[in-house]
């Protein structure tokens, strides 16, 4: 194996055999998803992104896969493997305290290379850094190939309600606040995927089968067993390496 300079020199570049991007990427929609609004939500914001991106990102959505009759371990089991087959990532970190699930599927992500987008919406501020960096724990912050996304949800709230109201003063047809807050949202989360496309892999290529396997047989999957997940995450790191991710 080359010296650890000539392994680390590896994560520079993007692979130049990669000259054909592909047309669409897949990204885990992470998130809070137990209420009404929660659920409500991540639906439209996905659509939106999806459209907004002309089907650029596809969208798969934890709460369109899970099966509360499962156990917890399966439950948990089904989402990991969803977020390590996907291409992005995008993570919403609301709340005075972040959803401990969703920071634990972007450490998975951040263990995997994968590239992601955090979007906080929540315009209370949080977290302790003290109002110079990210409204959230420090810890969660400073991680490469990552973009963050803050949005003050009441601005822009009021922004597409006094749109609304204009034009519907002006006898035009007012356009729904909550959707064109909705289209702001997912334009900036687009725009953040675009962004974090272009950063190049932070994972050596010396270490990528080795990673993949590690992470195949570190959570304890219940079902399959270490062979057959290490068979299907060294698929998914050949995958992620034609597509220029990895």
């Amino acid at each position: 194996m080359s010296d650890t300079a000539a392994i680390l020199d590896t994560h520079t570049d993007v692979d130049p055999s990669i000259s054909h991007p592909p047309q669409s990427y897949t990204y885990y929609h992470a998130g809070p998803l137990f209420t009404l609004a929660e659920l409500h939500t991540n639906t439209l914001l996905s659509q939106a992104i999806h459209t907004k991106s002309q089907g650029k990102f596809i969208p798969v959505l934890p709460q369109d896969l899970e099966q509360r009759d499962l156990s917890p371990h399966s439950i948990r089991d089904e989402d990991l493997r969803a977020l390590l087959s996907c291409d992005l990532a995008m993570f919403t970190y609301d709340g005075a305290e972040l959803d401990a699930g969703t920071v634990v599927e972007y450490m998975v992500a951040k263990m995997a290379d994968i590239p992601a987008v955090i979007l906080r919406s929540d315009f209370r501020g949080a977290g302790d850094q003290g109002g110079t960096g990210d409204a959230w724990n420090l810890m969660s912050s400073c991680w490469p190939r990552t973009v963050g996304v803050s949005v003050d949800a009441m601005v822009e709230y009021k922004s597409a309600l006094a749109r609304s109201m204009h034009q519907a003063g002006a006898a035009a047809k007012g356009t729904d606040p909550a959707s064109s807050m909705i289209d702001e949202v997912a334009q900036r989360v687009v725009d953040g995927f675009e962004k974090v496309l272009n950063e190049p892999p932070r994972l050596p290529k010396e270490l990528r089968e080795s990673v993949y396997q590690w992470l195949a047989i570190m959570p304890g999957f219940k079902n399959g067993g270490d062979e057959q997940n290490a068979k299907l995450l060294a698929k998914l790191c050949q995958d992620k390496q034609a597509k220029g991710l990895l």
